[in-house]
């Protein structure tokens, strides 16, 4: 080797050892691209050049000398090795008066490309040059490695910082949920926490009660709102959706400017939904955003149906201490004993069901020869209902005692039912007044089933009367039968508890199925007809839950 040849290589070496000093003090990506860029500008003499470095899957330019910007207007869609050393790639080269080039390789993967124009002495790029730069990306390669590991990893950091910070925003969320007993109140906070992470100045939380939308908060117009989400089948959205899907195939929401639909789930059933305008950034929302959307949505969720289940158990347990006390009042108003008649045998008795009914009857001894009998059944249920009752009785009680006719005594007993009902509450009232020694007995029907009177193998329905009670003040009096019984004449009073009980596929036990009943026990004791009739019922209604009570009331001549 000639002392030339000896210099050059010297310098060559000290070249490269300077270049390895000063790409790997620093782990700057743009600092090291620059250092080698101008080293090789340095180097060949040359003006112009440029570094692209694969990202994300394609070749892309990251630092450049002596070229304009417009000209990476058509950079080619570089994205394997092959597609480098393609006629494409290099007339595109060619256009920019790229001479030499030469890719940037760890011993992992090839990293980029280093690209050089002409020189200024317009002299080719010899073997030596062409070896001498393969060097220099070899060393710069190492250098340019690890500042992109190093992106890697703050970029990684930066994520897991952004996930630690939400699942403390999510474990704080999650603690005052459960503080707040309104859904209102929950969907509040749910929109803050969403407003404070991504500056979202549209919104709305929608829940599902049963069939029904509900909006518990919003910045778009509700009613406007409420009619575009009944146009889709809103809750079977089970997957978040995306501007992109919305503006195609939800193109009614799209209109309020809407970017994101993220479904509140519980155990796999979407219970509500969460809109949201675009962000205050005016990016997109990313996975990590949708996921987080999607938690705290998930969060809220269960707290607002805890929150339904908490109100529907008060409730319950309310209505069970309701229908304890109206069972209570119920009882306590019915008779414990039934007084007994020379000419008579009389036998009442109510199958009480699991719901309070308004079923009422009544046997008053007036006289030494005279009785009143009465059945009734009060509309609704619980306490309003034997409230009802009671004051059915305290009426009955007083004014049959009063001597006035029977129908005027009707006729009194309405007004004053009417005066103390809410509007859509009513009774339906059957009662008679029975000498036990003439066996005559008078009678009204207000709006009651019509008792049975079985007589030598027929039936007379004792239907006489008007109006049931408290729906209008007696405007048409009322009119009364008088009846006289003979022997072995069976009468069958009850309420719609017995003719309306319910078997399995639906099926009324009817008043024709009871009347042919009836008529098949007349030979029997006032006792065994009834223990036959409730048994029939029973058994008819066997397996079904009992919705109404069964009151029966049956009197015998002797």
């Amino acid at each position: 080797m000639n002392d030339s040849e000896d210099l050059k290589a010297r310098r060559n070496l000290k070249a490269l050892v300077e270049l390895s000093r000063v790409i790997n003090s620093s782990l700057d990506l743009e600092f090291i691209l620059n250092n080698l860029l101008l080293t090789c500008l340095g180097k060949f003499l040359t003006t112009k050049g440029f570094i692209a470095l694969n990202t994300n899957g394609l070749l892309q330019p990251k630092a450049k000398k002596g070229i304009a910007e417009e000209q990476f207007a058509h950079f080619p869609e570089i994205k394997n090795r092959a597609e480098i050393q393609s006629d494409k790639f290099k007339s595109y080269l060619a256009s920019l008066n790229i001479l030499a080039f030469d890719e940037i390789c760890s011993f992992q993967e090839c990293l980029g490309i280093i690209a050089l124009g002409d020189k200024l002495d317009k002299t080719a790029y010899s073997t030596d040059d062409l070896d001498f730069l393969h060097t220099i990306t070899n060393i710069a390669a190492t250098a340019i490695q690890n500042s992109l590991m190093l992106s890697e990893l703050k970029k990684t950091n930066r994520i897991l910082d952004s996930r630690i910070n939400r699942l403390n925003s999510l474990f704080e969320l999650s603690k005052e949920f459960g503080l707040f007993s309104e859904s209102t109140k929950v969907a509040r906070l749910l929109v803050y926490s969403v407003i404070g992470q991504f500056l979202v100045q549209k919104f709305a939380v929608v829940s599902f009660e049963g069939k029904n939308l509900k909006i518990l908060e919003s910045k778009f117009p509700q009613d406007e709102l409420l009619n575009a989400l009944k146009i889709y089948n809103t809750k079977l959205i089970t997957n978040s959706i995306t501007k992109k899907e919305i503006e195609t195939n939800y193109t009614d929401l799209q209109k309020f400017g809407i970017e994101l639909i993220v479904p509140m789930q519980l155990q796999g059933e979407t219970k509500g939904l969460i809109l949201l305008g675009k962000r205050g950034s005016d990016s997109e929302y990313s996975e990590a955003d949708i996921e987080y959307i999607y938690s705290v949505g998930s969060l809220a969720i269960v707290s607002i149906e805890n929150q339904r289940l908490f109100k529907e158990a008060l409730e319950k347990q309310k209505l069970e201490e309701d229908l304890e006390i109206a069972h209570d009042i119920q009882k306590n108003l019915l008779p414990h004993k039934i007084p007994q008649f020379t000419n008579f045998d009389v036998v009442a008795s109510t199958v009480f069901s699991k719901q309070v009914g308004g079923d009422y009857y009544d046997v008053i001894t007036l006289d030494n020869n005279n009785f009143c009998v009465a059945i009734a059944d009060v509309s609704g249920k619980g306490v309003s209902a034997a409230l009802m009752m009671a004051n059915l009785q305290a009426f009955l009680k007083t004014i049959c005692k009063q001597g006035m006719r029977i129908d005027e005594a009707t006729g009194l007993i309405n007004d004053l039912i009417t005066e103390n009902t809410t509007e859509g509450k009513f009774i339906t009232f059957f009662w008679a007044i029975i000498e036990n020694e003439s066996k005559q007995m008078l009678y009204v029907d207000a709006g009651h089933n019509p008792p049975l009177l079985i007589r030598k193998g027929n039936i007379i329905k004792l239907d006489k009367g008007g109006i049931i009670l408290g729906v209008m003040k007696t405007m048409i009096p009322y009119s009364s039968e008088k009846l006289q019984l003979e022997k072995d004449d069976v009468i069958v009073l009850f309420t719609d508890g017995v003719s309306e009980a319910m078997n399995q596929s639906g099926e009324e036990f009817s008043d024709e199925r009871l009347e042919k009943l009836s008529l098949s026990l007349v030979e029997k004791s006032a006792m065994e007809i009834s223990n036959v009739i409730q048994n029939e019922v029973t058994k008819f209604a066997y397996g079904t839950v009992q919705s109404d009570d069964i009151t029966l009331m049956v009197i015998k001549v002797k």
